[in-house]
Protein backbone atom coordinates (compact mmCIF):
# COMPACT_ATOMS: atom_id res chain seq x y z
CA UNK A 1 0.00 0.00 0.00
CA UNK A 2 0.55 3.27 -0.43
CA UNK A 3 0.37 5.07 3.06
CA UNK A 4 1.23 8.79 4.01
CA UNK A 5 1.34 9.73 7.68
CA UNK A 6 0.90 12.91 8.91
CA UNK A 7 2.59 14.00 12.23
CA UNK A 8 5.24 11.55 10.96
CA UNK A 9 8.02 12.56 13.44
CA UNK A 10 6.01 12.74 16.53
CA UNK A 11 5.79 9.90 18.97
CA UNK A 12 2.54 8.36 17.41
CA UNK A 13 3.43 9.40 14.07
CA UNK A 14 6.95 7.65 14.45
CA UNK A 15 5.79 4.31 15.66
CA UNK A 16 3.29 4.17 12.75
CA UNK A 17 6.07 5.03 9.99
CA UNK A 18 8.17 1.99 11.90
CA UNK A 19 4.98 -0.04 11.83
CA UNK A 20 4.24 0.68 7.99
CA UNK A 21 7.66 0.19 6.95
CA UNK A 22 7.75 -3.29 8.90
CA UNK A 23 4.99 -4.59 6.66
CA UNK A 24 6.57 -3.27 3.40
CA UNK A 25 4.48 -0.79 2.52
CA UNK A 26 5.69 2.66 0.42
CA UNK A 27 5.41 5.40 3.27
CA UNK A 28 5.18 8.97 2.83
CA UNK A 29 6.36 11.15 5.47
CA UNK A 30 4.66 14.61 5.71
CA UNK A 31 6.62 17.05 7.86
CA UNK A 32 6.43 21.20 7.99
CA UNK A 33 10.43 21.85 8.51
CA UNK A 34 12.36 20.55 5.58
CA UNK A 35 15.32 20.18 8.00
CA UNK A 36 13.68 17.93 10.56
CA UNK A 37 14.32 14.36 8.52
CA UNK A 38 16.70 13.27 11.11
CA UNK A 39 14.51 11.16 13.05
CA UNK A 40 13.20 9.29 9.65
CA UNK A 41 14.20 6.12 8.90
CA UNK A 42 15.86 5.30 5.42
CA UNK A 43 12.99 3.97 3.06
CA UNK A 44 10.78 6.63 4.07
CA UNK A 45 9.65 9.47 1.11
CA UNK A 46 9.49 12.76 2.30
CA UNK A 47 7.05 15.74 1.58
CA UNK A 48 7.33 18.93 2.78
CA UNK A 49 3.71 20.35 3.41
CA UNK A 50 1.29 21.68 5.74
CA UNK A 51 -1.96 20.00 6.62
CA UNK A 52 -3.73 23.16 7.29
CA UNK A 53 -3.20 23.66 3.15
CA UNK A 54 -6.10 22.11 1.82
CA UNK A 55 -4.07 21.94 -1.10
CA UNK A 56 -0.91 20.86 0.42
CA UNK A 57 -3.43 18.35 2.09
CA UNK A 58 -4.51 17.02 -1.42
CA UNK A 59 -0.91 17.13 -3.13
CA UNK A 60 0.61 14.65 -0.62
CA UNK A 61 -2.50 12.93 -0.23
CA UNK A 62 -2.72 12.38 -4.76
CA UNK A 63 -2.23 8.59 -5.70
CA UNK A 64 -2.43 6.94 -2.25
CA UNK A 65 -3.85 4.48 -0.62
CA UNK A 66 -4.62 6.14 2.93
CA UNK A 67 -3.62 8.87 4.67
CA UNK A 68 -3.36 8.46 9.13
CA UNK A 69 -3.28 12.12 10.79
CA UNK A 70 -0.93 11.40 13.82
CA UNK A 71 -0.57 15.14 13.89
CA UNK A 72 -0.69 16.54 17.66
CA UNK A 73 -0.58 20.23 18.24
CA UNK A 74 2.18 22.10 20.56
CA UNK A 75 1.05 21.76 24.42
CA UNK A 76 -1.14 25.18 24.70
CA UNK A 77 -2.46 25.41 20.92
CA UNK A 78 -4.66 21.91 20.72
CA UNK A 79 -7.22 23.54 19.17
CA UNK A 80 -5.20 23.89 16.09
CA UNK A 81 -6.35 20.66 16.05
CA UNK A 82 -9.79 21.87 15.01
CA UNK A 83 -9.16 23.69 11.73
CA UNK A 84 -6.16 21.27 10.52
CA UNK A 85 -8.62 18.53 10.86
CA UNK A 86 -11.15 20.31 8.63
CA UNK A 87 -8.59 21.05 6.05
CA UNK A 88 -7.52 17.60 5.95
CA UNK A 89 -10.84 16.79 4.90
CA UNK A 90 -11.48 19.74 2.16
CA UNK A 91 -8.22 18.37 0.91
CA UNK A 92 -8.71 14.69 1.02
CA UNK A 93 -12.63 15.20 -0.64
CA UNK A 94 -10.38 16.46 -3.43
CA UNK A 95 -8.96 13.16 -4.01
CA UNK A 96 -10.69 10.14 -2.35
CA UNK A 97 -8.17 9.05 -0.28
CA UNK A 98 -9.41 7.11 3.00
CA UNK A 99 -8.28 8.83 6.06
CA UNK A 100 -7.18 7.45 9.47
CA UNK A 101 -7.21 9.95 12.50
CA UNK A 102 -5.13 9.37 15.66
CA UNK A 103 -7.28 11.17 18.42
CA UNK A 104 -8.73 11.09 21.70
CA UNK A 105 -10.67 9.15 24.26
CA UNK A 106 -12.37 12.45 25.84
CA UNK A 107 -15.92 11.23 24.44
CA UNK A 108 -15.77 7.76 25.19
CA UNK A 109 -18.52 6.81 27.53
CA UNK A 110 -16.74 5.07 30.89
CA UNK A 111 -18.51 1.52 31.79
CA UNK A 112 -20.59 1.22 34.77
CA UNK A 113 -21.02 5.19 35.24
CA UNK A 114 -24.46 6.00 33.34
CA UNK A 115 -23.12 7.22 30.48
CA UNK A 116 -20.40 9.67 31.93
CA UNK A 117 -17.77 10.26 29.73
CA UNK A 118 -13.78 10.42 29.96
CA UNK A 119 -13.79 13.96 29.81
CA UNK A 120 -16.23 13.96 33.19
CA UNK A 121 -13.96 11.37 34.85
CA UNK A 122 -10.96 12.23 37.00
CA UNK A 123 -9.88 8.92 36.96
CA UNK A 124 -9.10 8.53 33.45
CA UNK A 125 -8.54 12.49 32.40
CA UNK A 126 -7.48 14.84 35.34
CA UNK A 127 -8.89 17.79 35.56
CA UNK A 128 -5.65 19.69 34.34
CA UNK A 129 -5.98 18.04 31.41
CA UNK A 130 -9.45 18.80 30.52
CA UNK A 131 -8.84 21.36 27.74
CA UNK A 132 -7.32 18.71 25.96
CA UNK A 133 -9.96 16.56 26.15
CA UNK A 134 -12.40 19.44 24.68
CA UNK A 135 -9.78 19.98 22.21
CA UNK A 136 -9.84 16.35 20.71
CA UNK A 137 -14.21 16.36 21.11
CA UNK A 138 -14.37 19.16 18.58
CA UNK A 139 -11.86 17.53 16.58
CA UNK A 140 -14.23 14.44 17.16
CA UNK A 141 -17.27 16.80 15.79
CA UNK A 142 -15.50 17.77 12.76
CA UNK A 143 -15.28 14.35 11.50
CA UNK A 144 -19.05 13.04 12.68
CA UNK A 145 -20.07 15.87 10.63
CA UNK A 146 -17.96 14.83 7.14
CA UNK A 147 -20.12 13.23 4.83
CA UNK A 148 -17.64 13.45 1.74
CA UNK A 149 -14.08 11.78 2.93
CA UNK A 150 -13.99 8.17 3.81
CA UNK A 151 -13.13 8.35 7.38
CA UNK A 152 -12.43 6.52 10.94
CA UNK A 153 -11.52 7.82 14.15
CA UNK A 154 -8.87 6.24 16.88
CA UNK A 155 -9.69 6.85 20.06
CA UNK A 156 -6.94 5.07 21.83
CA UNK A 157 -6.96 3.94 25.77
CA UNK A 158 -7.17 6.62 28.33
CA UNK A 159 -3.18 5.51 29.50
CA UNK A 160 -1.42 5.97 25.47
CA UNK A 161 2.08 6.06 25.95
CA UNK A 162 5.84 5.10 24.22
CA UNK A 163 5.93 1.53 25.48
CA UNK A 164 6.27 -2.17 23.62
CA UNK A 165 4.93 -3.95 20.35
CA UNK A 166 2.56 -6.97 21.86
CA UNK A 167 0.31 -7.24 18.81
CA UNK A 168 -2.17 -8.04 21.36
CA UNK A 169 -4.97 -5.38 21.42
CA UNK A 170 -8.57 -5.25 21.79
CA UNK A 171 -11.19 -3.19 19.70
CA UNK A 172 -14.50 -1.40 20.77
CA UNK A 173 -16.46 1.49 19.33
CA UNK A 174 -17.43 3.82 21.62
CA UNK A 175 -17.01 2.88 25.29
CA UNK A 176 -13.68 3.16 27.21
CA UNK A 177 -12.23 -0.68 27.28
CA UNK A 178 -11.13 -1.28 30.27
CA UNK A 179 -8.85 -4.63 32.57
CA UNK A 180 -9.92 -6.33 35.74
CA UNK A 181 -8.40 -3.95 37.42
CA UNK A 182 -10.27 -0.88 35.79
CA UNK A 183 -7.22 0.18 33.64
CA UNK A 184 -7.16 1.65 30.32
CA UNK A 185 -3.64 1.44 28.36
CA UNK A 186 -2.40 0.77 25.30
CA UNK A 187 1.26 1.61 23.52
CA UNK A 188 2.10 3.42 20.68
CA UNK A 189 3.66 0.96 19.39
CA UNK A 190 0.60 -1.36 19.38
CA UNK A 191 -1.91 2.03 18.40
CA UNK A 192 0.36 2.08 15.07
CA UNK A 193 -0.49 -2.08 15.10
CA UNK A 194 -4.20 -1.23 15.49
CA UNK A 195 -3.75 1.58 12.52
CA UNK A 196 -2.07 -0.67 9.90
CA UNK A 197 -4.52 -3.38 10.36
CA UNK A 198 -7.38 -0.69 9.90
CA UNK A 199 -5.77 0.25 6.53
CA UNK A 200 -4.67 -2.87 5.38
CA UNK A 201 -8.69 -4.48 6.77
CA UNK A 202 -10.97 -1.28 6.60
CA UNK A 203 -13.37 -2.15 9.35
CA UNK A 204 -14.73 1.15 10.47
CA UNK A 205 -15.96 3.60 7.95
CA UNK A 206 -17.19 7.45 9.04
CA UNK A 207 -17.26 5.74 12.55
CA UNK A 208 -14.98 6.29 15.31
CA UNK A 209 -13.59 3.26 17.16
CA UNK A 210 -10.97 2.69 20.27
CA UNK A 211 -8.53 -0.05 21.14
CA UNK A 212 -6.85 -0.99 24.31
CA UNK A 213 -5.24 -4.02 26.02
Amino acid sequence: MKITVLGATGNAGSRVVAEALSRGHEVTAVIRDSTNTNSLPTGVKVLTGDAGNVADVAEVSAGQDVVISAIRPASGHESDGIPTTRSLMDGLAKTGVRLLVVGGAATLRVPGTDGKTVIEDSNYLPVSARHIGRASADQFEVCLAETRVDWAYLSPAAQFTPGERTGNYRLGTDELLIDAEGISKISMEDAAVVLLDEAERPRHHRARFTAAY
